[in-house]
């Protein structure tokens, strides 16, 4: 495969090579414009009495009567009868007002010209006994080329589902999906893609097995991240291909060097496939609703961004740094505080630890000092998106009501691993609202606002042979049924730059995070029923281990017959404040003619109805507020949540 397409871009670049050669050595003809002034040799300013005097010497030299060809320059008496009559023309377009007319209107002395239009073809197409063949060429192409194309674009489409993957392989994988997953059993279900024989063809797909079994087997766990389910799945696999996929996918996300350049080729050239496969996987597990096998999937493609062993027990988040290894980092964690610490330590906690503590623990590690500083300079440019506060709101209204069109509005920073607290400034206030825009020209602002996009760098993944750009997973879950309230919105740009360069370069410099608040936005439909509900909000990062965060969030939805009392009854107080017309205006004169009553003009204004109290324990506000954060309902329309952190 990766021979074919070299030789059809060498094919490629050989034709658009032989294209500008003939561009250059092909000589353009350029079209000449008939004009009288230069037949003459007169300038355009020229009067009639110089064109008639220019016109009697030309005839003096160049009538045929007067004129004999040169046969020196291969001059005929046809082309001298054609020069003559060339003056003449120009002559008579110049003095003769009809002649003059069809030369200004057609450019022409002799009138309007027909007009034609060539094909330009080989002459081996036009030539005399090459009309069989060409019919034979076209007969063939059209009669059995074009079927053949569109059957194979169309049957290859038939074998292909929306996520781009095989119809067979969406089969295995549907066999291998069950509701308790973790990021082995992942692993199984992708490597049962049939892409991997186009890359393990022939003799590939049993070459070196033997000895990347053994090797893995080998392995311990802590190393691979194969737990004994794992070793076993592979062994009770028959077919070579399949055995061999999921072997180099373990050793991949492992890092294990296979001392053989064979497999070391074939470990890196599955990794992107196996990357896409999984990605198509999310599509299963979000179809079938349950929260572990999606969250099992998306740090499986953590784990192969980043070669890191995916296991719970395995999944070192320092491994993301240059120049770290397993024992370095298991030797820092040993000599660190693990109390409330279930899992292992990340780069937000190690960059976190005092500069002088952090490098003591490094260099007793065997790390040196230059290796510490580039792996501190990498993380203080990783996109670390820390939520600052979230909050459910629909758009120009002051309620949520059930099966409303609600929005979960998130506002975070990036706020990358060891930045200094004294470096991060305040948050704005009001960067943390979401005022809904009003009518006319400040929608069209907002809505172009909402349009710009600023993507983050690219993710240093230098282990992943592609480019790969992090993606950020919002998602709502039901913790008590263990299922996905709200299916995942993805997001890989922001409404405002969030890392910017140093040096205001492209291609070079450190990039600096700019601690912009960004909003992100998920949409989704209310539930039918009035009440509170109680969600977990996940946000996972692709690109990165353990850059994820978990929040509860309550949405708290008003019965809409409540919420109509409420509002009729503001209503009806502002229609009881508004006075009756005077008999003296014109709106009392028309008040009168309908026979509507009309205001006294000397008895006092009504008082207007004092308002109710409201008592203790009831609402002071009509809006929808849930949690502590409570904003004026004159700064925006929208409604708080409560969001309490679970996670980083």
């Amino acid at each position: 495969m990766r021979l074919k397409r070299m030789l059809t871009a060498a094919a490629g670049w050989l034709l658009m090579a032989y294209m500008v050669y003939l561009m250059a050595v092909t000589a353009r003809n350029a079209p000449t414009i008939w004009n009288p002034y230069d037949i003459l040799d007169v300038g355009l300013s020229a009067s009639e009495k110089q064109i008639n005097s220019r016109y009697r010497r030309l005839s003096v030299t160049m009538h045929p009567d007067k004129r004999q060809p040169n046969p020196a320059l291969n001059e005929t008496a046809e082309m001298v009868n054609d020069e003559w009559v060339e003056i003449v023309k120009a002559y008579k377009s110049l003095t003769d007002e009809d002649v003059r007319n069809n030369y200004v209107m057609y450019g022409n002395p002799d009138g309007k010209q027909s007009t034609s239009f060539g094909i330009a073809l080989p002459k081996l197409l036009v030539a005399d006994g090459s009309g069989k063949y060409v019919l034979a060429f076209y007969g063939l192409l059209l009669g059995i080329g074009l079927p053949w194309l569109v059957g194979k674009w169309w049957y290859g489409m038939q074998n292909v589902t929306k996520e781009r993957i095989l119809v067979s392989t969406a089969g295995n994988m549907f066999k291998e999906y069950q509701e308790r997953m973790d990021e082995g059993d992942v692993v199984g279900a992708v490597s049962s893609a049939m892409e991997f024989k186009d890359i393990l063809q022939g003799s590939k797909a049993d070459s070196g097995l033997g000895a990347l079994e053994k090797l893995l087997q080998a392995s311990d766990s802590t190393v691979t991240g194969m737990m004994p389910k794992d070793k076993r799945k592979l062994c009770e696999l028959d077919e070579p291909a399949r055995r061999k996929t999921l072997a180099l996918i373990w050793a991949y996300l492992s890092r294990l060097d296979l001392n053989d350049p064979s497999l070391e080729a074939d470990k890196y050239e599955i990794a992107p496939t196996a990357l896409q496969m999984n990605e198509a996987f999310v599509s299963f597990c979000l179809a079938y609703g349950f929260t572990a096998p999606v969250l099992a999937s998306y740090h499986l493609s953590q784990a192969l961004v980043q070669a890191i062993p995916p296991g719970p027990t395995t999944r070192l988040p320092l491994l993301q740094l240059p120049h770290f290894t397993p024992s370095m980092i298991h030797a820092i964690e040993s000599q660190t505080p693990s109390a409330g610490r279930k899992q292992h330590l990340t780069l937000q906690s190690f960059m976190a630890l005092p500069a002088a503590h952090r490098r003591a623990l490094a260099l007793s590690t065997g790390l040196s000092a230059p290796h510490l500083l580039e792996a501190e300079t990498l993380a203080r440019q990783l996109p670390l998106l820390r939520p600052e506060h979230s909050f459910f709101k629909v758009q120009g209204e002051k309620h949520l009501l059930p099966s409303s069109l609600v929005q979960l509005v998130i506002k975070a920073r990036v706020i990358p691993p060891g930045t200094p607290v004294s470096a991060i400034p305040a948050i704005n206030p009001q960067d943390l609202l979401d005022v809904d825009p009003a009518d006319g020209e400040g929608m069209l602002a907002a809505q172009k606002k909402e349009m710009e996009q600023h993507f983050p760098p690219l993710a240093h993944a230098p282990h992943l042979p592609r480019d790969r750009a992090p993606r950020w997973h919002v998602f709502l879950t039901d913790n008590r049924q263990g299922k996905i309230a709200v299916p995942p919105f993805t997001f890989t740009s922001f409404d405002k730059a969030v890392l910017k360069q140093a040096d205001g370069g492209e291609n070079g410099g450190v990039w600096q995070p700019t601690f912009e608040v960004v909003t992100l936005k998920m949409q989704f439909q209310a539930p039918p029923q009035a009440g509170e509900y109680r969600f977990q909000m996940h946000g996972v990062c692709d690109g990165y281990v353990g850059f994820d965060w978990r929040e509860e969030v309550v949405m708290v939805v008003e019965d809409a017959v409540a919420v109509a009392g409420e509002d009729e009854e503001e209503g009806g107080d502002e229609e009881d404040e508004i006075s009756e017309p005077e008999e003296d205006t014109i709106a009392g004169q028309m008040a009168s003619l309908r026979g509507q009553p009309t205001a006294d003009p000397n008895k006092p204004p009504r008082q207007p109805r004092p308002k109710r109290l409201v008592k203790k324990g009831e609402d002071e506000d009509s809006d929808l507020e849930s949690g502590t954060d409570e904003e004026d309902d004159d700064e925006d329309s929208e409604t708080d949540t409560d969001t309490d952190s679970d996670g980083e």
